[in-house]
């Protein structure tokens, strides 16, 4: 009766608290010794419960490059009387660099013979670049931009399951809360329990800034969230914040490297229209939902 009191009461004390276990066989070596397999699963940290789905914006949940922002810049860049007409394959190499504001002066470095003739060049820039904000959110609500395959459905699983939403992106808080209003409704924004965007950051990505500032806000640590990426920029900011990431590639992003990805696939999917998976296991399922998301999650340790 004593030995199987001493198997039992461990093992109550698994299933009850793990806590309170991991101190109880601290005291009796041999316990821990014999017991390792069941700490391994029951207790481990790194077991940790997902809570939390922090999204990127641009190319991830909208392809907002190709169907805006190049034709925002254009449009911006037109009305100053600028012949900087920026083409998709430019594009494609600017956004090398994230933000707006540092992409211009990107392109002003690398691209241009000749700078423009103002006299504080960063508040020229920072001008074009809230015109370029009016064009996009014109864009926007003129309906021109939709979400990405699976986004509206994936938002709804978590939200219907008690999972916080947060956002992580380097675009303006104007532009995502006008992206997720013209395509969710006006309420949309209040799913979120953190908007991370714009220059609430020092250093953009691949910098870690944005998304420690995120998991800060939602008083989570990175092992209980799941980033979405569609870039090698956004995969390292990530991943330097110590976040797993699930991507979903893009025209622009389709030749990024995404070393560490827990999944890459090419969008995410619809029950009438799978997803294709470039990278790792999908666990038999054609198209993501938040069971494929909490599999992921639990197998990245």
């Amino acid at each position: 009766m004593i030995g199987l009191i001493s198997v039992f009461y461990p093992l109550t004390l698994i299933m009850l608290n793990p806590a309170t276990y991991k101190k109880y066989v601290q005291k009796k070596p041999l316990l821990a010794t014999l017991s390792c397999s069941f700490n391994d699963v029951f207790c481990n940290e790194s077991m940790a419960t997902l809570k939390a789905l922090i999204f990127d914006v641009d190319g991830t949940i909208a392809d907002t490059e190709r169907d805006g922002h190049l034709a925002a810049f254009n449009m911006a860049f037109k009305e100053e009387g600028l012949d900087w007409d920026w083409s998709a394959e430019l594009y494609g190499k600017l956004l090398a660099v994230t933000g707006g504001k540092e992409r211009m002066r990107y392109y002003l470095d690398e691209f241009r013979k000749e700078q423009p003739d103002v006299e504080d060049l960063d508040a020229y820039i920072a001008h074009l670049h809230a015109r370029k904000t009016h064009f996009y959110v014109s864009l926007l609500n003129e309906g021109g931009i939709p979400l990405r395959p699976g986004i509206e459905r994936l938002f709804a699983e978590a939200r219907g399951q008690g999972i916080r939403l947060a956002i992580s992106t380097t675009t303006s808080v104007d532009n995502v809360t006008a992206l997720l209003k013209n395509t969710l409704g006006s309420h949309a924004a209040d799913w979120f329990e953190v908007i991370a965007a714009g220059d609430v950051v020092p250093r953009k990505k691949p910098a870690p800034d944005i998304y420690q500032y995120a998991l800060e806000k939602l008083n989570l640590s990175a092992e209980n969230c799941v980033a979405f990426e569609d870039s090698e920029n956004g995969i390292k900011s990530a991943a330097g914040a110590g976040l797993k990431s699930i991507i979903t590639i893009n025209d622009y992003t389709k030749d990024h490297q995404f070393d560490g990805a827990l999944i890459v696939v090419d969008q995410m999917g619809e029950p009438d229209m799978p997803f294709n998976v470039i990278e790792g296991d999908a666990h038999n399922k054609t198209f993501m939902d938040l069971g494929l998301v909490k599999m992921l999650h639990a197998r990245q340790a």
